[in-house]
């Protein structure tokens, strides 16, 4: 007997379920896949949209490069300057040094004991000032010595004398032999002789005393103690007692080349005097300024140079002995010059030139002759006139007749597209009153 049990409850509502589910979505796998291929479409079109937004940015920006740079109508930008008439200074500068007028080493010209001084290290004296004092005594006992010598030898001279007097009588009487009143007026020339040399040693003992009082030579600032009280001084001594140099006015030598040694002479020759300024070993600050007081005899030939001297006036001991200066030396100065900046000057196979800038903002190659320069200011000689404009900056690209735009000039054709046509928007605003206020009409008429 086939027994059939009942379906559980529970079971019966799972399959009714699915049934249906089959019932009311019977494409849910189809649906899935067809969103799935409108999905890569939409991303693929708007990658494909970003790609050439990107291009057309790309080819937008190199167009309007070139209209930035070169402005409407494409020509070069370029920085001009104006040639205008000036004075140009024409200078020589040279690496000079510092040397006193004089500098004395104070030496001891009598052997003897150092008894004292009479100066502090770094101290200014003045000539004839105390310095040092030797121990006097022994020449003070050889300048007694010379003396008596000498008032004995002038009493023996006197004697003499007196009785060659008495002998000219008599050899008159002819009392006496010819030969005994020669012999008198011998010895007394004899004794003059000998009173002339007392004398001269009197004088060396009198200037070996002085010599015991050291004073100064010449007025300076002298250095050192070189030799202390208590030390026997010698005449040998190579070091001496003291050195001094003269600091104030004091000089500059510095060579300047043999090719402008014609143009310094002629200066000089007609009376001028040349300025010289010494600057310190950077060059940056001005220690004094003085004048040329000579010009060496000779040019050196192994540098092909000629050394001057310059005084300079030195109260404030700016300038010391020894130091090395760079010195600028004022040859000349040109009056009524053409002068243009140096960076304008180039030089090619026309030797040295110059782009012109005409009025229709062509440039025009302009040969010229250079003269002095002065920092960054350049003397023309030929070539220019004073108000023509030349190019500074940008000429690296130019050649004749080539197109360029000034700065200025952009700024005023951007002001005037900007209100004419006002495509360049806030930019034109900007630029001038009249182009913000048709700006603001167009867009009240659109």
């Amino acid at each position: 007997m086939l027994l059939i049990h009942p379906e559980p409850s529970h079971h019966r509502l799972q399959r009714n379920h699915r049934m249906m589910e089959d019932v009311v979505h019977p494409t849910r796998e189809p649906s899935r896949a067809l969103i799935s291929r409108r999905t890569k479409l939409i991303l693929a079109v708007a990658a494909l949209a970003a790609i050439i937004a990107a291009v057309w940015f790309m080819r937008s920006s190199h167009e309007a490069a070139p209209k930035g740079r070169g402005g409407a109508r494409g020509g070069m930008p370029v920085v001009a300057a104006t040639a205008v008439k000036g004075e140009v200074k024409v200078t020589y500068d040279a690496l000079g040094s510092v040397t006193p007028l004089a500098n004395i080493t104070v030496k001891s010209q009598v052997n003897g004991q150092l008894m004292r001084i009479g100066y502090q290290e770094g101290q200014i004296v003045h000539k004839d000032d105390f310095l040092a004092q030797i121990d006097p005594r022994p020449y003070e006992a050889t300048l007694k010595q010379a003396e008596g010598n000498q008032a004995r030898d002038q009493a023996l001279l006197e004697a003499a004398r007196v009785d060659l007097k008495r002998y000219e009588t008599l050899v008159a009487q002819d009392s006496i032999a010819q030969q005994q009143f020669d012999t008198q007026r011998a010895l007394v020339h004899q004794y003059e002789g000998t009173v002339k040399t007392d004398e001269g040693v009197v004088d060396i003992a009198k200037v070996n005393l002085l010599y015991t009082h050291i004073t100064a030579p010449v007025t300076g600032r002298v250095g050192l103690r070189l030799v202390d009280p208590g030390n026997y001084v010698q005449t040998s001594d190579a070091s001496g007692v003291v050195t001094i140099a003269q600091t104030d006015p004091i000089s500059v030598i510095f060579s300047v080349p043999e090719d402008n040694v014609p143009q310094i002479m002629a200066r000089m020759q007609s009376g001028a005097s040349l300025e010289v300024i010494a600057y310190d070993r950077s060059g940056t600050t001005q220690l004094a300024t003085g004048k040329v007081s000579t010009i060496d005899n000779q040019i050196d030939v192994t540098t092909g140079t000629v050394k001057l001297r310059a005084l300079f006036d030195n109260k404030e001991f700016k300038l010391y002995p020894n130091q090395f200066v760079n010195a600028r030396l004022l040859i000349d100065t040109l009056h009524d010059a053409i002068v243009i900046p140096g960076s304008a000057v180039l030089r090619g196979a026309p030797g040295t030139y110059v782009y012109v800038v005409k009025p229709d903002n062509t440039v025009s190659v302009r040969p010229v002759t250079l003269g002095p320069a002065q920092g960054e200011r350049q003397a023309v000689l030929t070539g220019l006139q004073a108000g023509d404009s030349v190019v500074v900056d940008g000429s690296d690209k130019l050649r004749e007749g080539a197109k360029v735009t000034l700065p200025g000039a952009d700024d005023a054709a951007g002001g005037k597209g900007a209100g004419g046509t006002g495509k360049h928007g806030k930019s034109g605003d900007k630029d001038t009153p009249e182009g913000s206020g048709k700006h603001r009409k167009k867009a009240g008429d659109a």
